[in-house]
């Protein structure tokens, strides 16, 4: 079993930036693809950001591409999620998934592990 923690979530303004952590323990991911996904108040739970099991390959969502970027830590078990130029629009709860297998992917059913979630809040 993998228990997934994600931190570095706040306040930030318009034009800001954060970097969310997610750190796995437990079983690892070392081995698993890893994503990222949204939700915001009265919408859907949607796709952000994931990388291959090597962190080689990301893949992003169109509305975060060119701002947000994905790295993968093997030897800390970690992920990341550095975001920048924010936007209110990006205001959500953020949760990060450990994949089923080695590819990222934009379906949170190829995901079998979830985090708690950071809540990440823009302001204009």
């Amino acid at each position: 079993q993998v228990e997934l923690v994600e931190s570095g979530g706040g306040l930030v303004q318009a034009g800001g930036s954060l970097r969310l952590s997610c750190a796995a323990s437990g079983r690892t991911f070392r081995n698993n693809a890893v994503g990222w996904f949204r939700q915001a108040p009265g919408k859907e739970r949607e796709f952000v950001a994931g990388t291959s099991w090597n962190g080689k390959w990301p893949i992003y969502a169109d509305s975060v591409l060119g701002r947000f970027t994905i790295s993968k830590d093997g030897t800390e078990n970690a992920v990341y999620l550095q975001m920048g130029s924010l936007k209110p629009e990006d205001t959500a709860v953020y949760y990060c998934a450990r994949g089923r297998g080695l590819a990222a992917n934009r379906n949170d059913e190829e995901y079998d592990a979830w985090g708690q979630g950071t809540q990440v809040t823009v302001s204009s």
